[in-house]
C-alpha cells in the first residue's frame, strides 16, 4: 500500500505555494507546541476535480463547511489550537456567522464632520460583539491556522504537510476530518490541457478510484494521533456497518456517522465496540445550540482519555 500511495503522489501535481505553506504549518506547530497545547486539525468543505489542466470544468463534492467551521470554534473554546484546512470559499470560523448581504444589512454609514464613517446598527451589535470578541481572542493568542484548498490534489498534499508537522506530537494530536474529499479523479495524463470544447460532441470521461489516504495516515504519517472520520449515508440501515468496517479496515478511533437528512441534528459516534447517538432537540435548535458543540464536548473527554492511557504505557 506505501509504495502504491508513493505512486500516486508522484503523479498528484502539487500545490504552487506548498513549501510556504509547510513553513507556515511547521511555525505553527512549533509555537502551540511549546505551550503544551492540544493541536486538532479540521477538514472541512469539499473537493473538486478538474476536467481539463487549465480548468473550466470540474466535478464537486456537496459541502458548505458548515459542520467543519463550527466544530473548528468549539475546539478553540475547549482549549485546542485548531488547523482549520478548509475548501475555499466555504464556511469558515467565526464569519460562519454573518455571510452574504446579511453582514452588510448590521452595517450603516455615520457623518463625522466631513467624512462619512462606518458604525455597526444598535440593534446589531449585541449578535455581533461576541463573535467579534471570540475571534481577536484567537488571533492574539495565534491558535488558529486557517489554510484553503480547492482541488482534490491540493487537498491531499495539504493534509499530508500537516499529517507529517504534527507527528511530533504524539497523542496529543488530534485529526477530525470533515472534509468531503472525492473518491473518484482524472489522472493528469489523461486530462485535455484546455478546455473542452462543444462542438466536439459529449465527452468521454474515465474517472479512476482515489487511493485512501486513510490508511498510510493512521499507520505512518500519524501512528499515534487520535483519528476520527466521518461517513454520510442515505440509508441508515448501512449507517453503521459502514462506520465499522472503516474502523476495521484502517484503524483509527472513531467514525461520526450521519444520514444526509438528519446530519444537522442527529449523529452517532461509532467506535470498535460500540455507538451512540448525539442528538440536538428542536428546543435546543430554539435556544441556539448547535450539535457540533456536543460532538466536541464528546471528543475532547474521548481525546484526554486517551492522551492519559498513552502517557501510561
Amino acid at each position: 500500500m506505501s509504495s502504491h500511495i508513493e505512486e500516486f503522489y508522484s503523479c498528484l501535481p502539487a500545490p504552487i505555494d506548498l513549501e510556504e505553506t509547510k513553513k507556515l504549518i511547521k511555525d505553527f506547530c512549533c509555537r502551540n507546541t511549546e505551550t503544551d497545547s492540544k493541536i486538532v486539525l479540521v477538514t472541512s468543505g469539499g473537493t473538486t476535480v478538474p476536467l481539463e489542466h487549465n480548468t473550466v470544468r470540474f466535478v464537486d463534492n456537496f459541502s458548505a463547511g458548515t459542520r467543519g467551521s463550527a466544530s473548528a470554534e468549539y475546539f478553540l473554546e475547549n482549549g485546542y489550537s485548531v488547523i482549520f484546512l478548509f475548501r475555499l470559499k466555504s464556511l469558515e470560523p467565526y464569519v460562519r456567522h454573518f455571510t452574504g448581504q446579511a453582514f452588510l444589512d448590521m452595517l450603516e454609514t455615520n457623518k463625522s464632520g466631513k467624512e462619512k464613517c462606518i458604525v455597526v446598527k444598535q440593534e446589531s451589535a449585541a449578535a455581533l460583539l461576541p463573535v467579534l470578541l471570540r475571534y481577536q481572542s484567537v488571533k492574539e493568542t495565534g491558535r488558529l491556522l486557517c489554510i484553503p484548498f480547492t482541488s482534490l490534489a491540493d487537498y491531499l498534499w495539504l493534509l499530508r504537510a500537516v499529517s507529517e508537522s504534527l507527528a511530533d506530537l504524539g497523542p496529543r494530536a488530534l485529526l477530525y476530518l470533515a472534509a468531503a474529499v472525492s473518491d473518484f479523479y482524472i489522472p493528469a495524463n489523461e486530462m485535455p490541457t484546455h478546455k473542452m470544447q462543444s462542438e466536439a460532441g459529449p465527452p468521454t470521461i474515465s474517472l479512476q478510484l482515489v487511493p485512501k489516504v486513510l490508511e498510510p495516515l493512521v499507520n505512518n504519517w500519524l501512528p499515534h494521533a487520535f483519528v476520527v472520520s466521518f461517513k454520510l449515508e442515505t440509508d441508515e440501515s448501512l449507517l453503521i456497518s459502514k462506520a465499522r468496517g472503516a474502523l476495521t479496515k484502517y484503524k483509527h478511533k472513531l467514525v461520526i456517522a450521519n444520514i444526509l437528512q438528519t446530519r444537522k441534528n442527529k449523529v452517532v459516534m461509532v467506535t470498535t465496540d460500540s455507538h451512540y447517538e448525539i442528538v440536538v432537540t428542536q428546543e435546543e435548535t430554539n435556544s441556539a445550540v448547535e450539535i457540533e458543540a456536543k460532538i466536541v464536548a464528546d471528543l475532547k473527554q474521548k481525546h484526554d482519555h486517551f492522551i492519559a492511557v498513552s502517557c501510561r504505557r
